[in-house]
């Protein structure tokens, strides 16, 4: 990846942009050789083991969230990227259809705020899903048809929650975070080596073929030590991840469905973009029907719940050509309070 970076951007240019136009551009379509693909698990100097601790979680309090047990874990470091880890697809088989219904179904619900509410009336983006089950389950695919409300969605905010215009989260514009994903990202931070983190602000955003996400730095929180949690479901994604600076070619890296990726120490400040939306790996379907078909029987006192026919039904459809992914962070450290203009 350095060498084709290198020989693509010449000094002082930002060679940031310049390799997220390479991997957006459409025709020709670019080389995806140099991209690393962690769940192939091909020997490189630049990937590296990353360390859990399997007794920051049990096997019961990891399978209630629909998490493998943390010995079972994939998971790796970058060189040259301190406090990033990548886990390959943790999750239980049959658990990834909860966490998609609710990114789909319950998230976008009010009293959350999505992007649809900057131009209908919050009586129209009340019930989402509802509106729009009959016509993605019936519609025969690829028949040309009005885009639903769930096709239109592009972002839901939970929590504290993001103003887009402002770059800032306040006191005042807050609602309880989601229980069920506070326990997953709990569990998750807790094997990577950070117990008590305390999520408190999640952004999602929802990819259609077509999508990308321009370059930025997640600095909004006022509290950079907790990492950052990013989760990865439906169509794979490139993405790419630099440094503090923008003229630093970035690394190039496949999200599949179902990985995690931790955002801490000098990392979490680091520039990254998702250029491209792609199609899962070969002989691997976005969402497989067999590994994520709803479990019939779940961990006793499970937050994973089996999911309806119609839910399956209505799910399958969306994330066969889209991807979804969560970010979840803690926005204040301890002790710490927004000011009274906030």
């Amino acid at each position: 990846m350095a060498k084709m970076a290198a020989s693509m951007v010449e000094s002082g240019e930002d060679a940031f942009r310049k390799i997220f136009k390479f991997y957006k551009r459409r025709n020709p379509p670019p080389d995806f050789s140099n991209v690393i693909d962690f769940s192939r698990g091909v020997p490189s100097d630049q990937v590296v083991p990353a360390i859990l601790d399997p007794d920051g979680v049990s096997d019961g309090e990891a399978a209630r969230v629909g998490l493998l047990p943390v010995r079972d874990w994939r998971a790796f470091g970058l060189q040259g990227y301190p406090g990033f880890m990548f886990i390959c697809n943790p999750f239980l088989r049959g658990s990834k259809p909860f966490w998609v219904r609710q990114c789909l179904k319950v998230y976008p619900q009010k009293p959350n705020t999505c992007n649809l509410d900057m131009h209908m009336s919050p009586s129209d983006t009340e019930d989402i899903w509802d509106k729009s089950v009959l016509s993605l389950t019936s519609s025969p695919s690829g028949k040309t048809r009005a885009k639903t409300l769930l096709e239109k969605l592009r972002w839901v905010t939970l929590g504290y929650h993001y103003n887009w215009d402002t770059k800032t989260y306040s006191a005042s514009h807050y609602t309880p975070f989601p229980v069920d994903l506070h326990t997953l990202a709990f569990q998750i931070t807790s094997a990577c080596g950070f117990p008590g983190f305390n999520a408190e602000a999640g952004i999602l955003n929802y990819y259609r073929s077509d999508s990308s996400l321009g370059i930025h730095v997640d600095e909004s929180e006022l509290d950079h030590s907790p990492p950052l949690l990013s989760f990865s479901f439906g169509n794979s994604a490139i993405f790419l991840l630099g440094s503090t600076r923008r003229q630093d070619p970035p690394t190039a890296m496949y999200m599949h469905c179902g990985d995690v990726m931790v955002m801490s120490g000098q990392s979490r400040l680091f520039y990254h973009a998702v250029p491209r939306i792609v199609g899962p790996p070969q002989g691997h379907p976005a969402f497989d029907m067999e590994s994520c078909r709803p479990a019939s029987s779940l961990h006793n006192h499970s937050v994973v719940e089996p999911l309806s026919e119609q839910d399956w039904a209505m799910c399958s459809r969306y994330i066969h050509s889209s991807r979804v992914n969560v970010t979840v962070r803690q926005v204040l450290g301890p002790g710490q309070s927004f000011s009274l203009k906030d």
